[in-house]
C-alpha cells in the first residue's frame, strides 16, 4: 500500500474473539484478518469511541473510486448476510472497516490486483455506544 494505514481500535472483547477465529480459520482471509489485528491498539469496550468501527457495528462507508455509499453491518462469518447487509470480518470488505473511525479511508485490494479506497461516512450503531457490551 502507498499510503500509510490508519490507526485502528478494536475492543479487548472483539480481539480476543477474532484471535479464536483466525486460529480456527486457515487460508488468505485470517492471514489479511490477523494482519489488521496486529496493528490495532486494543481498549476495553467501555473505553473504545463511539465513531470506531467494532464488530456488530452499522456502518456506512462510501467507495472513493465510484462515489458508492453502502451501509453494513461487521458480521462474525456465521452471522454474515448479503441480503441482510451483514459483511463478514474475513471478507476483504469487513476486515478493511474493522476498526477504523468516521473519517478515516483505507486502501485495500480486490481479487485480481486492483485496488479500492474505502472512507467511513458514520457509524449508525455500534454495540459499545449503545451499553451493549457482551
Amino acid at each position: 500500500m502507498s499510503t500509510q494505514e490508519p490507526r485502528i481500535v478494536v475492543t479487548t472483547t472483539d480481539m480476543e474473539r477474532l484471535r479464536t477465529l483466525i486460529d480456527t480459520t486457515a487460508g488468505d482471509k485470517a492471514d489479511v484478518l490477523d494482519a489488521e489485528l496486529l496493528r490495532a491498539e486494543v481498549v476495553e469496550p467501555t473505553q473504545v469511541p463511539p465513531d470506531v468501527v467494532t464488530m456488530n457495528s452499522r456502518v456506512v462507508y462510501r467507495d472513493e473510486d465510484t462515489g458508492e455509499t453502502r451501509e453494513v453491518t461487521l458480521s462474525y462469518p456465521q452471522d454474515a448476510s448479503l441480503e441482510q447487509g451483514r459483511v463478514s470480518v474475513l471478507a476483504p470488505v469487513g476486515a478493511a472497516l474493522l476498526g477504523l473511525s468516521v473519517g478515516q479511508e483505507i486502501d485495500w485490494q480486490l481479487p485480481g490486483g486492483k485496488n479500492k479506497r474505502l472512507r467511513v461516512i458514520s457509524v449508525t450503531y455500534q454495540p459499545q455506544a449503545a451499553g451493549h457490551h457482551h
